[in-house]
């Protein structure tokens, strides 16, 4: 039997106090709270109450419970309406029954600031003046400190009911610079600011305490948007990251601190959503996203949000998703812009490969590592994929169609690019799982040497296509070296020998890589990438 509930329609006292007589209890409190006239020097015609009911009860039946216990009490109960009330009016019951009266009477009184503090419950007041508005909560009293065993023998004057007779309990937070309320680390978490949309309100936070969100990617992108999304109160949300905090991740990763470097980022994100917002169920996947494993992870979510930093995986998880039917939020960052795309194919809309057939090869154009990126730049985008995630599953309109959004922050200039499904995706989706488009295993494109003069004794011919920049403060260690700029081998790749045997290095192996699986598939016969490249050399 529940001992919080909501009540529609006039609170039946006698029926209330019957639930929680017991025979063994010679001690009764109750307190009543009626609509009066007037508040805060306005005059009051009426007032309609509006909770999020499935967190409230839930909180509320905690609240019971903690009174129960900390008073030493037999029975407890709250009833609470919800919807219009007129003047006199009750707008909320609470009664208490225990062995003795002074325990009843505390209890009845702590229970009563729980609820003012910690439920989401939001009061509207229709003022004579023809005025109205929601009350804030900011405004709502600090709860009096009670100890946590009743003073017993202390002297009692209100006779069962231990508050006033008002309807002016607010519910929230406390104000800033106030000191806690009793039991302040079981607040649940407060949507009062967001619920006051039209758009939104009670429905629309019910939708999204329902949704199931899986987030690719716990970096630059996927910081904000896992925070935003926690915040909003999604019922559920998954990450998939198989990476670890790095340092230099910091300046655009804040949910991490220096002293995560080395941890698995999906944990750690996980534990900081868990102490944003208690009520979201968080699922981790610490690894990396595959052909493999794609279509099992992306099982039983409603919507993806691609935040990753490769063009492999943004191709995979469009192609799973168009396989799968579930919309997907895809972002990707190259300095001081970036770009967003939703992809809605379920309903006909255009995919990314519409647009782009075929993947860029991953290492071609320069990541956040080798082309740098200021912080606030993968902030503000994985912040609009939070916010075009809520606008999806809140049905809100001015969502993104079949157009890619693009916004260079260093001029604040923003393009929108139309998006339309291509003829071949029309005559079916046009995706290619595993999707690189690679021709060649990576992994055999790949050596390790333990130094660059052992490849060399290998007949191997070193091509450096670093920029001129990281050539000049990092000289390559080897005679002989040649240097080609990454962007001008591929803009004209008859500089080499296409029977040549080549060994392609750069800073850490990744641009390398992409020339040789470029290279390979224009004919190249021996051509290989250096394995973690110049960083991973010993020594």
């Amino acid at each position: 039997m529940k001992f919080f509930r909501f009540a529609s329609s006039v609170i039946d006292t006698a029926a209330e106090r019957a639930r929680i007589t017991d025979p063994s209890c010679g001690g009764y409190a109750s307190f009543e709270g009626w609509v009066r006239n007037h508040n805060e020097g306005q005059q009051v015609r009426h007032l309609e109450y509006e909770a999020f009911e499935l967190l409230a009860v839930k909180e509320g039946e905690r609240i019971i419970q903690e009174a129960v216990e900390r008073f030493g009490i037999d029975h407890a109960a709250c009833v609470h309406r919800v919807g219009g009330l007129t003047l006199g009016d009750m707008a909320v019951w609470v009664g208490a029954s225990s062995r003795h009266r002074q325990e009843a009477f505390l209890a009845c009184r702590y229970i009563i600031d729980e609820v003012k503090h910690r439920l989401p419950i939001w009061k509207k007041e229709h003022y004579v003046s023809g005025d109205s508005g929601w009350v804030n909560c900011e405004r709502c009293a600090t709860a009096p400190q009670l100890s946590r065993e009743p003073q017993r023998g202390a002297q009692d004057h209100h006779h069962g009911h231990p508050h006033r007779h008002d309807h002016g309990h607010r519910h929230g937070h406390n104000p800033v610079g106030a000191a806690p309320a009793p039991g302040a680390g079981n607040f649940v978490s407060d949507y009062s600011r967001q619920m006051t949309l039209k758009e939104v309100g009670a429905a629309g936070q019910a939708k999204l305490r329902a949704a199931r969100v899986l987030v690719v990617g716990a970096g630059g992108l996927g910081v904000p948007a896992l925070s935003y999304l926690a915040g909003a109160g999604i019922g559920r949300i998954g990450i998939v990251d198989g990476d670890r905090v790095d340092p230099s991740n910091l300046h655009r990763q804040p949910m991490y601190a220096l002293a995560d470097a080395g941890q698995m980022k999906a944990q750690l994100a996980a534990a900081r959503l868990h102490a944003l917002n208690p009520d979201v169920d968080v699922q981790v996947y610490g690894l990396k996203l595959t052909a493999a494993n794609g279509a099992e992870l992306l099982a039983g979510w409603d919507l993806v949000i691609d935040c990753t930093d490769n063009f492999s995986s943004k191709f995979l998880l469009n192609d799973l998703c168009v396989r799968a039917g579930k919309p997907l939020i895809l972002s990707s960052i190259y300095q001081y812009e970036g770009q967003l795309q939703v992809i809605r194919s379920e309903r006909g809309g255009a995919c990314l490969r519409c647009i782009w057939p075929e993947a860029t090869r991953d290492g071609l154009v320069g990541n956040c590592a080798e082309a740098g990126v200021l912080g606030p730049v993968p902030g503000v985008f994985g912040s609009l994929q939070a916010l075009e995630a809520l606008k999806l599953l809140l049905d809100l309109p001015g969502q993104l169609g079949d157009e890619l959004l693009v916004m260079d922050l260093l001029t604040m200039q923003v393009s929108r690019m139309k998006a339309r499904r291509a003829a071949a995706c029309l005559a079916g989706p046009c995706t290619r799982i595993p999707g690189a488009g690679a021709t060649v295993d990576p992994a055999k494109l790949e050596l390790c040497f333990a130094s660059l003069a052992d490849a060399q004794a290998e007949d191997y011919a070193i091509i450096d296509v670093r920029e001129p920049v990281e050539v000049a403060a990092q000289p390559i260690p080897a005679s002989g070296a040649r240097h080609i700029p990454l962007k001008a081998l591929l803009r004209d790749s008859q500089q080499l020998a296409s029977s040549g045997k080549y060994l392609i290095v750069c800073a850490s192996g990744v641009r390398s890589l992409a020339a040789a699986q470029e290279l390979t598939a224009r004919g190249f016969n021996a051509v290989r990438s250096l394995t973690g490249g110049l960083s991973g050399l010993p020594g």
